[in-house]
Parts: structure tokens; C-alpha cells; sequence
């Protein structure tokens, strides 16, 4: 074998369709697009979502809310709950991780304590966010809150 006689495959290299040649060639005219519309024209390019004219499925689907990205979820725990909590598991001081081993939260949830019911005994409470009333009601009884 030398390189004066390689030479590729049978059938493995083929000759281009040229297009708009005349009408000697067979593919004159037209030019293998058919007759008229927008595909047939020079140019030619669809729209994304485009569909003939007809209405789009995006534009015929109803608008459907919006989810705010900035927006930070709390689990609220009321006052009383604390104390049930407290009472329930023998603490006298309530922290996130107090709240995960016993399940009350999940692992990232965020901790917001809120004023609803009566508070019995003295808590330090470590929490997220805490609500005016709620940090009232702890410190009236000389709990403390921390927030993280």
C-alpha cells in the first residue's frame, strides 16, 4: 500500500445535492422546498413555541403565582407549646437542637416563637425570630431569649 493509491471506502463518501442549478439538474425551480409559504422563502426562520399560527400552549395556559425567592419560611411555636415541651422532655432551657433531636423541627427549618398561651416556668429560649409578646411572656418569669 502507497499513498498514490489509497483511496476511502465503496459508498462511504457521496456528492453533495446542489440546489438551485437550473432546471437541468432536477432540483431547479423549487429548489426541493415546495411551493409556496414562509418555508419556501429566504430567510426562513420559526419562532420558538411557534405553532402555525395557532394560539401557543405557554399563552393558553393560565398565569399561575409567584414564589418569592427572598422570602424566609418559619415553623411557629407558641408560648404554650414551649411550655409543653419544656414540661414533656424536662428542659429548662429550649434550643434548636433540643428542638431537632426531639422532632419537633426539621433540619433546616427556621424557628419563630409567637405569644399565644401561658408560660408556667422560667426558659432561656434560643431561637430564630420571636414575636414582641412572646418575648414578653418569657421574660416576665425571667427566661431569657437569644436569637441566632
Amino acid at each position: 500500500m502507497e499513498l498514490h493509491n489509497l483511496r476511502p471506502a465503496d459508498g462511504s463518501v457521496k456528492n453533495k445535492k446542489r440546489i438551485g442549478r437550473g432546471q437541468g439538474s432536477g432540483r431547479g425551480g423549487t429548489s426541493t422546498r415546495g411551493h409556496k409559504g414562509a418555508k419556501s422563502r429566504s430567510g426562513y426562520k420559526s419562532k420558538r413555541a411557534f405553532e402555525g399560527g395557532q394560539m401557543p400552549l405557554q399563552m393558553r395556559l393560565p398565569k399561575v403565582g409567584f414564589k418569592n425567592p427572598n422570602r424566609v419560611a418559619y415553623v411557629a411555636i407558641n408560648v404554650d407549646r414551649l411550655g409543653q415541651i419544656a414540661e414533656k422532655y424536662n428542659l429548662s432551657e429550649i434550643t434548636i437542637d433540643n428542638l431537632k433531636e426531639n422532632n419537633i423541627i426539621s433540619m433546616n427549618d427556621r424557628v419563630k416563637v409567637l405569644g399565644r398561651g401561658d408560660l408556667n416556668a422560667k426558659l432561656n429560649v434560643t431561637v430564630h425570630a420571636c414575636s414582641a409578646s412572646a418575648k414578653e411572656a418569657i421574660e416576665k418569669l425571667g427566661g431569657t431569649v437569644n436569637l441566632v
